[in-house]
């Protein structure tokens, strides 16, 4: 079979691929599914100029984030569970983002631990961190991955709680309980041999690494969420930031961030960066899309902050749209999960190359001869001040 070209062919792919429960877990939003609708609409939507008989011969991608030099402004956002897509699949995912120039943010969340994929690569991830009402547990998973060398620190501040998703209830991840919900995720995985023997067999253990401690001993997968409504801390305000920077002192960027108001509040607190998100649309349904929302707040804090954002973006051409709406740097999520899915440590680095290719075409057909040229000129409708 050909390799899937573009993120549709890569999510059917993924499909194929994986049980129902794990792919709707990627796939799904919360409540209608609304807010994951609008993100897609709203970067469709910003309208790109073609400019002509420029010199775009050198088309360079690089740009620089936190002091690291970047193949191209792009980020692999964390995605939680992803090693339950391929065999320890956080592995081969930060091995091709190593390969392509482009950091992975690792997710606290992730099947495999901070320590196991520090191991298989060579430069050290980026981090994403909940915050848990154990502040113990945190200081030291801080610790851990601060003294593995991790450079950057994301702190996820749009999860209170986790927001009701009615595909994974329906797929059986998160229900009913006992026999029958066993039953459930057990004949998806029967319909899916290639998976039950890469990664149901394969891939154990079928563990949440880092949460270890927290729970003294390994967090079972179909206990996860059922923990996270326990331990994600509602109770988290502003203040708290100031407990996260005590005991971080890299570049700590803050990821949900979706208001003007907001966004002057982390600059205010003196952190270094945010990411405009309503995590993919997986949260509050009803949002406004990523898309709408960036300008505002690229216009607030972006000669205080470094500004990057997530959501609806498929392509490189949807990069382009971001950053000329004023990102620096654009997170994806699903599609690099769904090429995991599809083809592991080989089928992310495609994906990432596809990426750069689209990427590149965007910047010599509006004119732009590298990322430094982007700006809100090669929209159809800038933002306005």
């Amino acid at each position: 079979m050909a390799w899937p070209h573009g993120f549709d062919d890569l999510r059917a792919a993924a499909r194929r691929r994986v049980p129902r429960f794990l792919f709707d877990y990627v796939d799904g939003g919360s409540f209608s599914e609304g807010t994951l609708a609008r993100n897609v609409a709203a970067v469709h939507a910003v309208a790109l100029r073609q400019r002509v008989l420029n010199d775009v011969s050198q088309s360079d991608l690089s740009t620089s984030l936190f002091g690291q030099r970047l193949a191209m402004p792009l980020l692999l956002a964390p995605v939680g569970m992803a090693g339950m897509l391929r065999r320890r699949g956080e592995i081969q995912a930060v091995r091709a983002a190593e390969a392509s120039g482009v950091p992975m943010v690792m997710s606290t969340v992730a099947l495999c631990s901070v320590d196991e994929v520090m191991a298989a690569t060579g430069i050290p991830f980026w981090f994403q961190l909940y915050v848990a009402k154990d502040r113990g547990f945190v200081m030291d998973l801080l610790a851990r991955v601060k003294a593995l060398g991790c450079p950057v620190l994301f702190m996820t501040v749009d999860l209170p709680m986790p927001g009701p998703r009615w595909r994974d209830q329906r797929s059986g991840l998160s229900g009913p309980p006992g026999l029958l919900g066993q039953w459930r995720r057990w004949s998806q995985v029967l319909a899916h041999p290639r998976w039950a023997l890469d990664v149901g067999l394969g891939g154990r253990p079928h563990t949440l690494g880092n949460l270890a401690p927290i729970m003294k001993g390994n967090v079972r997968l179909n206990d996860f969420l059922s923990w996270s409504g326990r331990n994600f801390d509602p109770s988290v305000t502003w203040k708290d930031l100031e407990f996260i920077r005590s005991h971080w002192d890299g570049p700590l960027v803050l990821k949900g961030i979706m208001d003007p108001e907001d966004a002057r509040r982390v600059a205010d607190i003196g952190a270094d960066g945010l990411v405009v998100s309503n995590h993919g649309g997986r949260q509050l349904d009803g949002m406004v899309g990523t898309a709408d929302a960036l300008p505002a707040i690229a216009q607030a804090v972006g000669d205080r902050l470094t500004v990057l954002a997530d959501g609806g973006v498929r392509n490189g051409l949807d990069v382009l749209r971001m950053l000329a709406l004023g990102a620096k740097g654009v997170m994806i999520g699903r599609a690099w999960a769904y090429a995991l899915a599809a083809g592991g440590e080989e089928g992310v680095r495609r994906m990432l190359a596809q990426f750069a290719l689209e990427l590149r075409s965007g910047l010599a057909l509006t004119g732009c001869d590298g990322i430094a040229d982007v700006g809100p000129h090669i929209l159809v409708r800038p933002p306005q001040g």
